[in-house]
């Protein structure tokens, strides 16, 4: 099995990075990818830990772009993780997300909504690797009995055009590629079919994007044909994984069953190898 789409602690994740290996391997997956939003900070656990559970481990990672104020995903693979220009790219990504998540704290005490704000903060300033987002304002909304789950607080409160949502800011999708390749990296527009993005993927297959996730928990076979079609049209390889955060955190069914095929991996390895 191989799994090209997972998080840790380091971002959004329940699991920290050598637990996240160990489930995976567990699991069946022997190939696996850390893809954390923003941060490359669980990668050198993870690697660790792969190499003692005989995993292949693929370093990543979700980078979040804007185009008219949407957020669009671009995940990488084999990045340098010691790419200067990354690093310091991905600060400035997460001094964002911090931003964001501080505007979204205060709608919400506007709102009269109660969560444990101060907590929240406490965990964006404790570690500058780590990236805050919006799933950690959805967990607290839920502890604080706002929400049913993460899908409701972000109906409720979260999502665009909801009562607490601050846009992001930042690079294009087109910007990101970039600096994804130019970290050593090929790029893979994340989770097409969720993200409602396929009028981009031509241009964005001209700046370079090297592949379309097509496997995803959210793919249906019908969406997954249409995105293969849709790679071959414009040249693209293929990615995909469970995009797993974690138990309790949803998708969790998906982990060590939904994942790429072998011969999509072999392909990404050879572009790899030809760069």
């Amino acid at each position: 099995m191989i799994d090209l789409h997972t998080h840790t602690t380091a971002s959004d994740g329940r699991t920290a990075p050598a637990a996240l290996v160990h489930a995976a391997a567990a699991a069946g997956i022997d190939t696996l990818a850390v893809t954390d939003h923003d941060t490359i900070g669980g990668l050198a656990e993870a690697d660790q830990a792969a190499r003692a559970a005989r995993v292949r481990f693929v370093p990543g990672i979700e980078i979040t772009a804007v185009h008219d104020g949407r957020d669009v995903h671009v995940l990488g693979y084999f990045v340098d993780a010691g790419a200067r220009e990354l690093l310091t790219f991905l600060e400035a990504q997460r001094a964002d997300r911090t931003r964001r998540m501080g505007e979204i704290l205060t709608k919400l005490d506007e709102l009269g909504v109660s969560i444990d704000a101060d907590g929240l903060r406490a965990r964006a300033s404790a570690d500058a690797a780590k990236a805050v987002g919006r799933p950690m304002v959805a967990d607290a909304l839920v502890a604080a009995g706002h929400a049913r789950d993460i899908s409701d607080a972000f109906d409720r409160y979260l999502a665009a055009g909801r009562p607490a949502f601050v846009e992001r800011r930042g690079a294009t999708p087109a910007e990101v590629i970039a600096i994804i390749s130019r970290a050593g990296g090929l790029s893979s527009l994340a989770h097409p079919g969720q993200s409602g993005v396929d009028a981009l993927v031509s241009e964005l297959a001209a700046a370079g994007l090297t592949a379309l996730e097509i496997y995803h928990p959210d793919h249906d076979e019908g969406t997954v044909d249409r995105y293969r079609e849709m790679a071959a049209r414009y040249g693209l390889l293929v990615t995909g994984g469970s995009d797993y955060h974690g138990p309790g955190s949803g998708r969790e069914a998906a982990f060590g069953r939904s994942g790429l095929p072998a011969l999509d991996l072999a392909q990404l390895d050879a572009r790899r190898a030809s760069r």
